[in-house]
């Protein structure tokens, strides 16, 4: 396999899995994405319990990341709190509400990326 360029997403996609962590958010995936989608680089995947969690997550993420000199290109859904997302051009963040979640299947859509091994404490939402 290609060696992988470095991108700038991957720090942000791992400071943001460990964010969603903090606030206990579920299910945390973070997807290589490089050499499958010019898109962007990395998507962290994560569920809120409720509509308050996925919109307290996604803003704790948000936050976080501004404090370390993060700022995003775009958010949406932040208000209604069922899929929030948000996009820092080389990592796109998405906050699910579980039902919508298991909607839309991203996992599955993008299952030609590559899982980031992330520590257990941040999968496993400790």
């Amino acid at each position: 396999m290609a060696e992988r360029r470095p991108s700038p997403g991957e720090p942000i996609a791992r400071r943001a899995a460990a964010l969603a962590s903090d606030l206990k958010a579920t299910d945390i995936v973070v997807l290589d994405l490089r050499g499958v989608t010019d898109m962007t680089d990395f998507f962290v995947i994560a569920s809120g319990t409720s509509d308050t969690h996925v919109r307290a997550v996604a803003e704790h993420i948000q936050a976080g990341l501004k404090d370390g000199g993060v700022s995003t290109t775009m958010t949406e859904g932040l208000t209604q709190g069922r899929w929030a997302l948000l996009d820092y051009a080389d990592c796109v963040i998405h906050v699910f509400h579980p039902t919508l979640r298991q909607f839309y299947q991203l996992e599955r859509l993008w299952s030609d990326a590559t899982p980031v091994r992330l520590d257990a404490e941040i999968t496993q939402g400790a």
